[in-house]
């Protein structure tokens, strides 16, 4: 499936969201197009939005990333690897894996300041649903699922417009519910999907996360106007 923005997958997930519009919830983010796509779902359930952002650990030689990191600096260690490698990659790139995270947390800081970090108060016995924008694997889940262990949720959903077959399978181990509007065998990267992939500036996506509430859906606005029309 393909999708004119990430806005329009949002609001299409958001549809199938509308059963907690009655529940405290918080939207996370995992990356700057999924806010673009959690903003959508945020207004339809008059939620906080937070931004929650990885960056890969790459070892040579591998396709596939060692890890990820989120800008509290948790490391989380990519599943496809056993623990034999993990402890092999330890050992042999140890000096390329530490300059890495200390350059990449560097990096999150700058993307993330104050107004988009995650507040794990507004967490806090809530109903936590966690965005992306495309899921080729599931590493960016289990990097929040490592952040958010701590914190005692009310319930844990996953949604996404877009995700390959094993990234399902790990979005169904992470949360209590799942919603992907469709699965796709040989994933190509997330921009692939959409046609526009206009994403806003670092500034813009503060703009978004803060002013969240000016755009929440206000039905007793809307009948107001419906009455003006007729």
């Amino acid at each position: 499936m393909y999708y004119y923005s990430r806005a329009e997958a949002g609001r299409k997930l958001a549809a199938k969201l509308l059963g907690y519009q009655t529940k405290n919830c918080a939207i996370i983010a995992l990356s700057p197009g999924a806010v673009l796509v959690g903003a959508q779902i945020a207004i339809k359930l008059h939620s906080n939005l937070m931004m929650l952002t990885t960056e890969n650990i790459e070892i040579p030689g591998e396709n596939s990333p060692y890890g990820a990191i989120n800008e509290a600096n948790i490391l989380t260690y990519n599943n496809s690897f056993s623990t034999g490698e993990i402890e092999e990659f330890n050992m042999e790139y140890f000096n390329l894996i530490e300059q890495q995270r200390l350059q990449k947390v560097q990096k999150l800081h700058r993307l993330i300041d104050a107004n988009g970090q995650v507040r794990r108060e507004l967490l806090k016995n809530h109903v936590v649903i966690v965005v992306a924008d495309g899921l080729s694997s599931g590493l960016s889940l289990d990097v929040a699922g490592d952040y958010l262990k701590p914190i005692r949720v009310q319930k844990l959903i996953a949604v996404c417009p877009v995700a390959s077959p094993q990234a399902v399978d790990r979005m169904r181990l992470f949360s209590d519910e799942v919603h992907c509007l469709s699965v796709t065998e040989n994933f190509v990267e997330t921009n692939h999907y959409y046609e526009d992939n206009t994403i806003p500036s670092k500034e813009g996506l503060y703009k978004i996360i803060r002013n969240i509430s000016l755009s929440w859906d206000r039905p007793d606005s809307a009948n107001v106007r419906t009455a003006a029309i007729r």
